[in-house]
């Protein structure tokens, strides 16, 4: 089992910056994936980036491409979003999730942070 805790979400202006945590517990992670989600009220979860825990390969979604920053920490097992030049429109629960490198579906989530961004 791997634990996933997420926190740093909050209330932001439009062009502002967040930085969000998922401390992970439970596993070894080096044979892990970590990726963030969102799901915006009335929409679908969605994929927002991901790194491999082992080598720090990372894949965006276009939507944050050049504004999103996805990073680990392997001492503490941490894993960020950082998030630059917000929009109203990624007003969203973030959701961190993990899974191991040879499996499709995530299969560990945490509660979810809530992410507001004001116009």
């Amino acid at each position: 089992q791997v634990q996933l805790v997420e926190s740093g979400g909050g209330l932001v202006q439009a062009g502002g910056s967040l930085r969000l945590s998922c401390a992970a517990s439970g596993r070894t992670l080096s044979t892990y994936v970590m990726a963030w989600f969102r799901q915006a009220p009335g929409k679908e979860r969605e994929f927002v980036a991901r790194i491999t825990w082992t080598g720090g390969n990372t894949n965006y979604a276009d939507f944050v491409k050049g504004r999103f920053t996805i990073s680990k920490d392997n001492a503490k097992n941490t894993v960020y979003l950082q998030m630059t030049s917000l929009k109203t429109e990624d007003t969203a629960v973030y959701y961190c999730a993990a899974r191991t490198i040879t499996t499709i579906s995530y299969n560990y989530w945490g509660q979810g942070t809530q992410v507001t961004v004001s116009s």
